[in-house]
C-alpha cells in the first residue's frame, strides 16, 4: 500500500470549482478504528455546506469532505475484533471520504447488504443513520400514523419514504416536479404534493394532520409545519435549506401539545453513532437484505469530477443519491 493517496480537498471556500485533486498521506489507523480502501463515496448536502465554508468539520476529523463510503478494510486498529482485513463494508465517516483511503471507528461500519453493489452501498450510511434516528427514535413513528417528509425525492426523502412505508405508516411527501412526485409515490408515498402549485398544509389538515413531519427546509416552512401537525404531533428538523429562523406562535405548541425537536448527525459522539449502527444492523439491514427497502441512485461521477457532482446536487435536479467512484 502506498504512503500517499489521491483525495479531493477544499483549498478555499467557494463554488464547486473549490474542490481540487491533491495528494495526501494515507491516514494512520488508531485504536478502535479501521482503514478502508474506498470504492465509492456518497455525496451529501453537508459536503456542499462544508465546501461553501458553512459547516466546519469537528476538531478531530479530516478536513477532506465525505461522510460515507463503501470499500474494503485494509488495516485494523488495536482492539478491533469484529472485522477482518478484506471485509467489504459501508461506513459512516467523520469526514475524509473523498479519498482513496479513509479511517473511521470500526463500530460505524456495516456489512454490504445482499444484492447491493458497492456504489449502492455507499449511499446507505448517512441517509439510513439520519432517517432511523430522526423518524423512528426521535420521531417515534408507528404503523398507521400519518408521516410527512419534505424533499421527498432527495436521498433522505427516498430513504424515509421507503422505511416509513414498510413499517406501516401512511406516507406523504413534498417534491418540486411531476417526475419527482411520481417517484415518491412509486417508493410508497400515498400522496406526493408538488409544493410549487399545492399547499401541503391544507392537504394534511384534510387528512387529520400529520403525526410526524421530517423537515430539512426550515424558514417559512416552520410555522406551516406547525399548522399541518395533528394534536400531539411532532416536528423533527434536520436541516435549514430555507434558513434557521422563523416567527412562530408557541400558543399552538402548548394548546395542541406539539413537540418540536431536531438533530444533526456529525457532531454526535462515537458511542451514540455506534448505537445507531447496532440498531440499523438489527432492524433495518434485514429489510435491505430482503430487498424490501433499497437505494435510489441518481448519478455517478469519477473522484476527479467531484465538482460536477456538487454542481449536480446544487441544481436540485437529482432524484436520490449521487456518488463518486474512487477505486
Amino acid at each position: 500500500m502506498s504512503e500517499q493517496m489521491q483525495a479531493i480537498e477544499i483549498k478555499t471556500p467557494g463554488g464547486p470549482e473549490a474542490l481540487t485533486m491533491t495528494q495526501r498521506p494515507v491516514p494512520q489507523v488508531r485504536p478502535g478504528e479501521v482503514l478502508i480502501r474506498v470504492a465509492y463515496a456518497g455525496v451529501n448536502r453537508p459536503d456542499v455546506m462544508q465546501r461553501q465554508g458553512n459547516y466546519a468539520p469537528p476538531p478531530d476529523a479530516s478536513d477532506l469532505p465525505g461522510l460515507e463510503a463503501s470499500g474494503e478494510i485494509v488495516a485494523l486498529g488495536d482492539g478491533v475484533t469484529q472485522w477482518a482485513i478484506g471485509d467489504k463494508v459501508c461506513a459512516l465517516l467523520p469526514g475524509g471520504g473523498y479519498a482513496e483511503y479513509v479511517r473511521t471507528p470500526a463500530a460505524h461500519c456495516l456489512p454490504i447488504p445482499e444484492g447491493l453493489s458497492m456504489a449502492e452501498a455507499a449511499c446507505l450510511p448517512e441517509n439510513y443513520f439520519t432517517v432511523w434516528t430522526n423518524v423512528f427514535m426521535r420521531g417515534a413513528l408507528e404503523a398507521g400514523k400519518r408521516f410527512l417528509v419534505h424533499g421527498g425525492s432527495s436521498g433522505i426523502g427516498t430513504t424515509a419514504i421507503q422505511l416509513a412505508h414498510v413499517m406501516g405508516a401512511r406516507v406523504f411527501a413534498t417534491a418540486g416536479s411531476a417526475e419527482k412526485c411520481a417517484k415518491c409515490e412509486e417508493l410508497g408515498a400515498e400522496r406526493a404534493i408538488n409544493y410549487r402549485d399545492e399547499d401541503f398544509v391544507e392537504i394534511l389538515k384534510a387528512e387529520g394532520g400529520a403525526n410526524l413531519i421530517l423537515d430539512m427546509v426550515g424558514g417559512d416552512y416552520i410555522p406551516r409545519n406547525v399548522r399541518a401537525l395533528a394534536d400531539d404531533g411532532r416536528l423533527v428538523q434536520i436541516a435549514f435549506l430555507g434558513g434557521p429562523k422563523a416567527e412562530l406562535n408557541f400558543a399552538q405548541v402548548m394548546v395542541r401539545r406539539l413537540t418540536i425537536t431536531g438533530s444533526t448527525l456529525r457532531p454526535q459522539s462515537d458511542l451514540a453513532k455506534a448505537g445507531i449502527a447496532e440498531a440499523l444492523r438489527a432492524k433495518v439491514w434485514p429489510l435491505l437484505d430482503a430487498g424490501r427497502v433499497g437505494v435510489v441512485m441518481d448519478s455517478e461521477f469519477a473522484l476527479a469530477d467531484a465538482s460536477k457532482a456538487h454542481a449536480r446536487m446544487e441544481s436540485s435536479e437529482h432524484i436520490g443519491k449521487i456518488v463518486l467512484k474512487v477505486a
